[in-house]
């Protein structure tokens, strides 16, 4: 397949009008002397200061350089989904606007997926200069988020990342997903995912814009991709399982309770009431609580039956009669 570029760089930005022109200049001379065609991609998402005017004046001088600009401020996943949406490289370079990602890093990213054949490389910060407040919470997610998805990364949060095109067409990247873009290549099939060290700056103008509140928000997407991963096209198998597994227990020992009653008034003559006893409550609410589990999954495996998109698969390639 014929690429219009070799790279395309998508680059999301909120508040960046200083590092803008320095960012692009520094990403045009590495394209220029390693003889890559290119695409930079800006995608200002709502910003408030003059970056937009920024990006459209370097737009204005130079026709490799492409903006877009949302009305209001949608989030980072919004950004890039936009921006993979337009791109048309054959390998696809996201890095942010801020210069703490450097530019010098394309080249070997690019080597990574045109020749070694992977799919996705993400960049590892493996020197980071960022307060405390912010690497240790990093760390932690990071760990979670291997455990939970097996993929064996250091750094899922890095912004400088490359792909085949292949992979940002077939994603769709929504919310605060953007932190778990290898976890959806894997769920599309793109297994083929390494990292490479990459050079951590410090920032130069301006302030994060990201607080803590953001590893909260990330662990919940975290259970959310690692659950519609598994089960979107099946979700009868967890709500149905769990489901039937506290309806099992929960009568269990409602049976228990009862034989225990029985027990009791031919052994010793006491007799004791099956409701008086804390566990019949326990039982009652695993029943209840089964019950509803499975109906959940019932309706659930009903919606998804009925979604035009329930037998959409990602074709690899065809060939023969069958391309037609």
């Amino acid at each position: 397949m014929e690429y219009p570029f070799d790279i395309s760089v998508v680059v999301p930005l909120f508040n960046e009008e200083e590092s803008l022109p320095e960012l692009v200049r520094w990403i045009k001379r590495v394209m220029h002397a390693h003889g890559f065609s290119y695409e930079i991609i800006l995608v200002d998402d709502g910003s408030t200061d003059r970056s937009w005017e920024v990006v459209h004046d370097l737009s204005a001088e130079d026709n490799a350089v492409k903006g877009i600009s949302f009305n209001r401020n949608y989030g980072k996943s919004a950004a890039l989904n936009e921006g993979f949406k337009r791109c048309a490289g054959e390998v696809v370079i996201t890095m942010d606007a801020d210069l703490q990602d450097s530019p010098d890093e394309i080249p070997a990213l690019y080597d990574i997926i045109k020749n070694q054949k992977y799919d996705m490389v993400s960049g590892w910060k493996k020197k980071r200069f960022d307060p405390l407040s912010k690497t240790i919470p990093t760390k932690l997610f990071n760990a979670a988020t291997r455990k939970l998805s097996g993929i064996q990364l250091h750094d899922f949060n890095c912004g400088l990342k490359a792909y085949r095109q292949l992979v940002v067409k077939s994603i769709e990247v929504h919310g605060e997903m953007h932190r778990y873009i290898p976890v959806i290549a894997k769920w599309h099939g793109f297994t083929r995912i390494t990292e490479r060290v990459v050079q951590h700056q410090e920032r130069k103008y301006g302030t994060t814009k990201f607080g803590l509140e953001r590893f909260v928000y990330g662990f919940l997407d975290l259970l959310s991709i690692t659950f519609v991963s598994r089960f979107k096209k099946r979700p009868m198998h967890f709500f149905g399982s769990l489901g039937t597994l506290m309806f099992l227990v929960g009568l269990g020992i409602t049976f228990w309770l009862i034989m225990q009653k029985i027990f009791r008034l031919y052994s010793d003559g006491r007799v004791r009431d099956v409701v008086d006893q804390p566990l019949f409550y326990l039982s009652l609410v695993a029943v209840i609580l089964g019950v509803q589990l499975f109906l959940a999954g019932f309706l659930a495996e009903m919606i998804s039956m009925s979604s035009a998109k329930r037998n959409e698969y990602l074709i690899k390639d065809k060939t023969g009669a069958i391309r037609k």
